[in-house]
Parts: structure tokens; sequence; C-alpha cells
């Protein structure tokens, strides 16, 4: 009895990691009440819970490696809450927002939205110890549904109604569902330089730029979604070219060596 009461004891016992787990719960419960709201016609208050979703997504993921908690059940049990924030409901939110008058059109573009954010959580588990920990291949879907919420948040800024003109949200969500499964680079900020590093300036920058947050979220939001999308197509070509630079200086010197010998 006592042989088997240490075998018992050495064992490692199964279970999962409470605190980054739930700040996941939190990411998923705000997915769902930006559906709910979306329902009721709350448009501004869905897009308001699914930019918190965000900020509890970037904590679970912050605390996770802090805390030396990571898990398979946490990376599973967080894409499909992203699945859920990230990709039904920005969806059902637009669709709702801007467009439903368009009929089979705009719940096929917001369907596709969904699919693609599916997608690019698919690729990124298949393949998360296989790419390079620097960058994102493909827009990351909590930043695809960042950008439809701040748009959401910028027309009601200018009292503007999503159904006035159907087109422009539309064109950004079939842009947002590309940009989503394509194998543009994307910045991550995970390295843990980028902070150490900080000098003065870029200090006073980052200070202004939460003031300009701060004093007009709608604006700034949408602002930086935008520059973020923009930034990929930027970070792709340089990685391109710099890598086409670094295959011609091997070729040069491989040609120099074989010609010493």
């Amino acid at each position: 009895m006592k042989r088997k009461k240490r075998i018992n004891k050495d064992k490692p016992r199964r279970g999962i990691y409470i605190l980054p787990n739930i700040f996941t719960s939190l990411n998923i419960f705000c997915g769902f009440y930006a559906i709910i709201a979306s329902i009721d016609g709350k448009y501004v208050t869905s897009a308001i819970a699914i930019i918190i979703a965000v900020v509890f997504d970037i904590l679970d993921g912050k605390i996770a490696r802090a805390t030396n908690t990571t898990s398979k059940f946490g990376v599973e049990y967080d894409s499909l809450a992203d699945l859920v924030s990230f990709g039904l409901a920005p969806g059902v939110m637009m669709y709702l927002w801007a467009l439903k008058p368009m009929g089979r059109i705009g719940w096929l573009a917001a369907f596709l939205f969904m699919v693609c954010g599916a997608l690019r959580l698919a690729r990124f588990n298949a393949r998360v110890d296989m790419v390079s920990s620097n960058y994102f291949t493909g827009l990351p879907i909590p930043a695809g549904a960042g950008m439809a919420a701040s748009t959401v948040l910028f027309y009601n800024k200018f009292g503007i109604a999503g159904t006035s003109n159907c087109i422009l949200p539309l064109i950004m969500l079939y842009i947002l569902s590309f940009l989503m499964v394509s194998t543009i680079k994307y910045d991550c900020f995970k390295q843990h330089e980028l902070f150490r590093k900080m000098n003065f300036n870029v200090l006073v920058t980052v200070i202004l730029i939460l003031i300009f947050i701060a004093a007009q979220p709608s604006i700034a939001l949408f602002l930086l979604g935008v520059a973020y999308l923009i930034s990929g197509p930027f970070k792709t070509i340089r990685l391109m070219r710099h890598s086409k630079q670094e295959k011609a200086e091997i070729h040069e010197i491989d040609k120099q060596i074989s010609n010493s010998l």
C-alpha cells in the first residue's frame, strides 16, 4: 500500500493553468456580449466590447509567457475564444451595422471574414513551431477585428450611419479577409529589445500617442489600425529586399572562393 501511495504521489498531475485562462474566458465573454449588443442594435457597445476582448487576448498571452504557464490546452482555448471574439462577433456586427441592406452579398462578406479568420488561426496553430517569432505571417485576427470595431467607432464619431454607405465597409471586409490569409509579414512586437532599448524620442512619441488615444479614441484607434495594415506590405517588401541582398552577397563570396581555387 505504501508503494502504491508513493507511485501516485510521484505521478504528475494533469490540470490547466487558471490565471491565463481566466483572461481568455474574459476575452470570449466580451466577444459573446458584442454579438448580443449587435443583435440589440448597440453597435458602438459591440465595437467597444471587441476592443476590450483584444486587450484581454494580449494580456492572456503576456501573462502565460511571463509566468511560464503556457500549455496546449491554453493555446487551443485561446484559438476558440479568438474565433468567437474576432471572427464571429465582428462578422455579425458588420453585417447588422452596414451590410444587411445588401442582402446575400452582405452576409457572404461577413462570412468570408469569419472563415478567413478561422483559416488564419488554424495556419498559425499548425506552424507555430516553424515560423519566426519576430513577425506574423498574415494579418492577425485580433487586428482585423480591431480594425472593424474602430471603423464603427470612427463612423459614429462623425455621425455617419453604416447603412448610408455600404460599399466602404464591404470593401474593407474583403481587404481584411485577404490580408489574414496572405503571406504578408506583420510585426508582432514580442522582441524584448524593443522595449529595453527604447530611447528618449521613442518614449516621447509613445506618450504622445497615448495622449492622442485618450483625447480622441475613435479617431486614434482607426488611424493606428490603418497604419498597422499598411505596415505589413512595406515590411514584406523590406524583408524580400534584405533576403535578395543576402543571397547576392553569399553568391559573390562563393564566386570569389571558386576563383581563388
